[in-house]
């Protein structure tokens, strides 16, 4: 079941397109990975579902019907630029964003009260935020996004400026909140963080969908047929022993062993490489190499397609 979707969603700006039919689904409790280059239309979408800013055509959808005003009070937003301010200190500014979020002043003392202690944040209560780093005052910011327990949540580059250890704690927190049963949009360029986080993605590209589906059925897609081998070496070539439609990629020694890497015909089968293989040396290793996330962004960036390339 999806929790919100979007259907040919426009927007422009001063002749400019940010935003040419944009249609996503997003699954009720997944990660979802909102991706795209800079000045792709990420944000201008983020700020349509969030109601800052309305779309020229089409229409959106929260639980199965159109998203109304009030649905903003179960949407938790953190934008990318940060916005706290710098002088009021941080319990007292973090009460204020929270019923404004709609909790009462003893419901919003108590959660906020209980995630501070979670996040090691009690002795910054009566701190300015401007005292704060850089990354303490997002750890705040973060903490205001979820504190009303939204059923959507949306994260743009959440892990800019976080410490590893801090960045693997909100990591854990993102999925929590997942488990617990929220929805999330994440925005980032760290490809890695969509491997480890996002069930599924939309890249954007030009202002237009490109490529949307599942993470795991989308690397399967862009599989090249390469595999990487290690084995003892013998005394001839691979090209002798190898069928010619295989393409020898790269090879190099690693200590006593020798290493290649090779892509096999679409017809072909690994299994068909391993019996080229076997008479004549004996394997260590044998791999498939899959396109990482960011080889897939990359391909599919350059290559400027302006119209879907993969619906999964």
């Amino acid at each position: 079941m999806e929790l919100f979707s979007s259907l040919n969603v426009s927007k422009q700006f001063s002749g400019h397109k940010a935003l040419d039919k944009v249609s996503i689904s997003i699954p009720e409790g997944s990660i979802f990975g909102l991706l795209g280059p800079n000045g792709a239309g990420k944000t201008t979408f983020i700020r349509i579902i969030n109601q800052i800013i309305a779309p020229d055509e089409g229409q959106l959808f929260y639980n199965g019907r159109e998203l109304k005003p009030n649905d903003i009070y179960n949407i938790g937003y953190l934008p990318e630029e940060r916005g706290l301010y710098k002088k009021m200190t941080v319990g007292e500014q973090s009460m204020y964003l929270a019923q404004l979020k709609g909790l009462s002043k003893v419901e919003a003392h108590k959660r906020l009260t209980y995630w501070f202690a979670r996040f090691e944040m009690s002795s910054w209560w009566n701190k300015k935020v401007e005292e704060l780093s850089k990354g303490m005052q997002q750890k705040v910011q973060f903490l205001i996004t979820i504190i009303h327990e939204p059923g959507l949540l949306i994260f743009d580059e959440p892990f800019s400026g976080f410490d590893p250890i801090n960045a693997s704690m909100l990591k854990d927190e993102i999925i929590a909140q997942r488990d617990k049963g929220a929805t999330i949009i994440f925005s980032t360029h760290n490809m890695a963080s969509v491997e480890e986080l996002c069930d599924h993605i939309a890249l954007i590209n030009n202002a237009r969908v490109v490529l949307a589906g599942p993470v795991r059925d989308i690397k399967k897609a862009y599989k090249t047929s390469t595999y990487e081998i290690s084995f003892n070496s013998f005394p001839g070539e691979l090209n002798d022993i190898l069928p010619s439609a295989f393409t020898i990629i790269k090879e190099w020694n690693d200590h006593d062993l020798r290493m290649a890497t090779i892509r096999i015909p679409a017809d072909s089968g690994p299994n068909q490489l391993i019996s080229s293989l076997l008479p004549n040396v004996t394997l260590h290793s044998f791999s498939e190499l899959i396109p990482s996330m960011n080889d897939i962004f990359i391909r599919v960036v350059t290559e400027n397609k302006n119209e879907t390339v993969l619906q999964l």
